[in-house]
């Protein structure tokens, strides 16, 4: 059980709104399609939003903690999304992939405490038959930002980035491996060389920056806070290491 995650920056221009990196999203395409064709493997795919969910969540001021109750700001962050969605779906089809959609804003919300609640008996039975469900960032109601009972404009829809995604789903799935394919060969030290291997943060805590582009999610801090919690082995590297990653190698940097 594989939980995949191909960061916004990888397949897309995250310094132009809404601009595709076709290239990197058909080299993407093309290791998933390679490794499924292998068998044996079950595959969860989570795709970041990069310059479609970013900019629009940015331009709207909404980030996984303050929210909207403007409809239209939600559906323009949304709409985004759906759109970069079938640009993914679409070149896993056309390689014979089985991939199916799955929204977080139609299926999951936020709880009065602000965590992250994603039923996956929809995920799961997808696997079951065979189908290799996609996931993205996205927007999400808020029970901890108002609740619908009013209140300023915090209250109402947040974002959930594709990293949140990625550890509610290797939890509740029980993923073996977790995968975040990055524009970076893994975390990198103040030398710029590959952290091989990370187990705590504090060490590692001094050089991790936040995106140089326009991210609300949290950057590659937030990634390695996520990942330590997680009981599965996890890693991130670059997209020239993804075929590798779902091969079973060792790849980039590891954190457990």
């Amino acid at each position: 059980m594989i939980v995949l995650k191909l960061g916004g920056s990888v397949i897309t221009d995250k310094d132009r709104p809404e601009t595709l990196d076709g290239d990197a999203l058909e080299r993407a395409a093309d290791a998933v399609a390679t490794a499924l064709g292998e068998g044996g493997e079950r595959l969860v795919i989570v795709h970041g939003g990069g310059s479609f969910g970013h900019h629009n969540a940015s331009e709207h001021g909404i980030t996984t903690t303050e929210g909207t109750r403007d409809a239209a700001a939600a559906l323009d962050v949304h709409g985004a999304m759906k759109t970069l969605n079938q640009f993914v779906l679409g070149r896993l089809l056309e390689r014979d992939v089985d991939a199916v959609p799955v929204h977080p804003f139609s299926t999951a919300h936020r709880d009065a405490e602000g965590d992250l609640v994603l039923p996956t008996g929809q995920i799961e039975t997808l696997l079951a038959d065979g189908f290799v469900p996609v996931l993205h960032g996205d927007m999400l109601a808020n029970a901890a930002a108002g609740g619908g009972t009013g209140g300023d404009d915090t209250d109402g829809a947040t974002v959930v980035s594709g990293d949140e995604l990625v550890a509610s789903l290797a939890r509740d799935l029980e993923a073996d491996r977790i995968g975040l394919c990055s524009t970076v060969p893994g975390v990198l030290d103040d030398e710029d060389a590959v952290i091989e291997r990370i187990t705590d943060y504090d060490a590692v805590e001094s050089v991790l920056g936040a995106s140089e582009s326009t991210d609300v999610t949290g950057g590659m801090a937030a990634k390695v806070r996520a990942l330590l919690e997680l009981d599965a082995e996890a890693s991130i590297f670059g997209l020239e290491e993804l075929a590798a990653f779902l091969e079973g190698e060792t790849v980039g940097t590891t954190i457990d």
